[in-house]
Formats: structure tokens, C-alpha cells, sequence
């Protein structure tokens, strides 16, 4: 690929299109450079294909495409944990759209074959208008997909970054000093308690990822769990794990779309990260169905990533494209009220959002820690964009952009009976 040396200097753009000033060093292959000369950390556009993935995409999917491909280096700062970078731009950079006149005058600067777009990395997704030729959204064909794009990386790659524990979701520390696992199994005993399970009852854990809650339930509340996955490898890993505990007569793991759980009266339904997934046209459909599923005075526990409001919302581009395709949040105001419409009486809410912030810590300190057999077994590109999203996901629980809600829910008696204390019990 040509390096052509472009009419403007490329670092030169950049700063004019910054507002409050540049908190890193910017440096360009046609030898420009912006911002603090002495700055720690630094980020280097190495060619001009990632210049073309900029122009192309402004925003955070150009962004992202050029470093996942390598053409933009952050030096200073660990790939597998790019967390400063991610803080200092949220917390100094702005860029501002240019005027009509500059983007004429930046076209002609940079040349016009920077205005073709390279083909994207291969770790991203299709954009939404060709998922659509896939499937309806939301579909159980296009969910599997969906859920098979992020899920199914592989089972050693999430061993290395997840730790024993092998849950994918938001741990509940005990203490400011708690090791990952150790708040990782807080967790599943904080959703059990709240379901207040009981020996010889029956649990239905939706979105069950790798067993972790259907192995708690079993081995700590001597329950009789259930999970269903629509991940191949998350099920065939469980399945393994469920033997090798000895559990089999307790925990069951099936690779199968929560949709398709024919059996009901069940005692308590666990929901741990599937919201997401979800979409929100469809919770009416969703919390219904959990309800259809519970005995009455049975419990609901939903434990989803959430927004900080409950206004219409897009996903961001470089989320949709190469993490959680399709994937939609909403507030924990819109999940009570759906929760609510559906049947359910809403007894608890609790926000973790700075649980998520230190578990994503921890799960960018194993990636550091393995990067190079986290490398070796999914390849560069894929552990850059495991850095990135964690790292940047991190900076957004911490300033309350997205939150992480426990919603508990229980189906009332029809003489309104709910079975729960007059305080509760966790």
C-alpha cells in the first residue's frame, strides 16, 4: 500500500479539530506531530490506510478499525489494558465536527484516495442493514448469530481473562481488597439469597453462560438447576464442568434459546447479563415469558448492564460492530415498568456500577497477565479489541454513562401473596 505523503500534515487536523487541547502525543508516518511533546502516553498513526479508516469513519469505528489493524499504535500504555489512554480523552478531548469549508480543504489536503475505505478488520461484524438480509432482529436464528459472534471466541481465550470463576458478567466485591473470584462467587450467593433458594427447589437460569450460578445453585442451595445457552461452546464447557463437580443430578446446561424451555413451575428464575440481548421492543415478550415460567410466589432476579436514563438511545458503532451485535440497554426504569406490565410485582432494584468498574479491572489485568497465549490463541487483532472494549467500558461505569442493575421480582399469589419478609433478608 502507497504511503503518499498527503498536501496537509496530518497531526495538523487533528489539533484543529480538538477542542480543549490534545492530552497525548500525536505523532503521523508524514512526520507530524500534536500535542504535549513530554506526554506518557502516546498514539501513533502509522500509515495511510489507518488515515483512511479516520477519514471514512469518523467516530469511534474509524478509530477503532485502525487500531485494531495495527495502523494506529498506542505507545505507553499496554494493549490488553489501554485504560489511560481511554481516560484522558474522555476526560479532555472533544472534537468538533468540521465546517463545510474544511472538509473541502481537508479532502483536498489529504488527497482523495484517502476517501476510499479499505476493507473493515476481519474481527468486525456486519453493519446493521446487511444483519437485516440475515435474519429479523432478534430472531432465534439472528440471535444465535449474534450471541455466537461474541460468545464463541473460544472457551481457552476466556479462561485466561475471565479466571476459574469462566463468569462473563459483573462480580459484587465484599470488600475494596476482594480478588475477582472471590467476588465473582459473591455474586452468584447474592442472586441465590435473593431468590432465597431452598434445597429441592427448582431453578431456571436464562442465559446461563459457562454454569457458573446452575454450578452455585446446585453445590451451595442443593437446588435443581437448569441452564440454557444459545453459545455451543459456553454449553459444552458447563456440561464438563457440571461432571467434574459431580453435580450431575442437581445442574443440567442446554444449548438452547431460552424461548424454546418448555418446562414451567419452576421456584426461581435467574437472568444474569441476557438483557442485553434481548432488545427492548422485546422485554414485554421476555418478562412474560419468565412469569409464564414461575410457579406462583415464585422469584425473578434480571442482572443486566442498564443506562444511566431511560431515553432512546443508539449503540455505539464500535460496540454493534465488533462486541455485542445488536445488543440494546435501557434503564432500570423501563425494565421495572416492563417487569411491572407483564405481571411481575417489583420488590428490589440495586445498581452495581462500580462493581462492573472493578470487575472490568480485573478482567483487563488477566489480559495483560496472558496476553501472549490470549494473542496466540485468538490472534492480535481480536485481543486489541478485548482491550479496548473492556478498557473503555471501565471508564464508562465510573462516570455513570452505563450502570449495571439487580431487578428482583416476584408473581404474586392471586390473593396477593407475595412470601416475602417484612424487610429483606440478603
Amino acid at each position: 500500500m502507497s504511503n503518499t505523503t498527503p498536501a496537509f500534515k496530518i497531526a495538523d487536523v487533528v489539533a484543529d479539530l480538538t477542542r480543549g487541547g490534545m492530552p497525548l502525543r500525536f505523532t503521523a508516518y508524514d512526520g507530524s506531530a500534536a500535542g504535549p511533546e513530554d506526554a506518557e502516553i502516546g498514539l501513533e498513526l502509522v500509515n495511510q490506510r489507518g488515515l483512511q479508516y479516520l477519514v471514512t469513519a469518523p467516530g469511534d469505528l474509524g478509530l477503532a478499525r485502525a487500531y485494531v489493524a495495527g495502523d494506529l499504535v498506542v505507545h505507553g500504555e499496554h494493549p490488553g489494558n489501554p485504560y489511560e489512554v481511554m481516560q484522558k480523552l474522555k476526560d479532555h478531548t472533544k472534537f468538533r465536527a468540521p465546517t463545510a469549508s474544511e472538509v473541502v480543504a481537508i479532502v483536498r489536503g489529504l488527497g482523495i484516495s484517502n476517501l476510499k475505505p479499505p476493507p473493515p478488520p476481519p474481527q468486525e461484524h456486519l453493519p446493521r442493514w446487511r444483519r437485516m438480509m440475515e435474519g429479523v432482529r432478534h430472531s432465534l436464528t439472528r440471535d444465535a448469530e449474534a450471541i455466537s459472534h461474541h460468545y464463541d471466541v473460544s472457551n481457552t481465550f476466556y479462561r485466561h481473562v475471565l479466571g476459574p470463576s469462566m463468569a462473563y458478567t459483573c462480580a459484587v466485591y465484599p470488600s475494596a481488597d476482594a480478588t475477582l473470584e472471590e467476588a465473582q462467587a459473591e455474586k452468584f450467593d447474592l442472586v441465590a439469597r435473593k431468590l432465597d433458594l431452598q434445597p429441592g427447589q427448582r431453578l431456571l437460569d436464562v442465559g446461563c453462560g459457562w454454569g457458573g450460578m446452575v454450578i452455585h445453585a446446585a453445590r451451595e442451595y442443593g437446588v435443581k438447576a437448569l441452564g440454557v445457552t444459545l453459545s455451543r461452546q459456553q454449553a459444552e464447557w458447563a456440561k464438563q464442568a457440571i461432571d467434574a463437580a459431580g453435580l450431575g443430578d442437581l445442574a443440567e446446561v442446554r444449548h438452547l434459546d431460552y424461548r424454546e424451555v418448555l418446562e414451567e413451575d419452576f421456584d426461581a428464575v435467574s437472568s444474569i447479563g441476557l438483557t442485553e440481548h434481548i432488545g427492548i421492543k422485546q422485554l414485554p415478550a421476555y418478562f412474560a415469558f419468565l412469569r409464564g415460567k414461575l410457579k406462583p410466589g415464585g422469584r425473578l432476579l434480571n442482572h443486566c448492564i442498564t443506562r444511566h436514563d431511560n431515553l432512546p438511545a443508539r449503540t455505539g458503532a464500535f460496540i454493534d460492530r465488533y462486541v455485542f451485535p445488536d445488543g440494546e440497554l435501557t434503564g432500570s426504569g423501563r425494565l421495572i415498568t416492563e417487569a411491572q406490565d407483564a405481571g411481575l410485582e417489583v420488590m428490589h432494584s440495586e445498581n452495581l456500577r462500580l462493581h462492573y468498574a472493578l470487575t472490568l479491572r480485573d478482567w483487563n489485568r488477566n489480559l495483560v497477565e496472558h496476553w501472549d497465549e490470549c494473542v496466540e490463541e485468538v490472534g492480535l487483532g481480536t485481543a486489541r479489541v478485548w482491550g479496548l472494549y473492556m478498557a473503555a467500558c471501565r471508564v464508562g461505569f465510573e462516570r455513570n454513562e452505563v450502570q449495571l442493575h439487580q431487578v428482583l421480582a416476584v408473581r404474586t399469589h392471586d390473593d396477593g401473596a407475595d412470601g416475602f419478609p417484612l424487610r429483606p433478608t440478603w
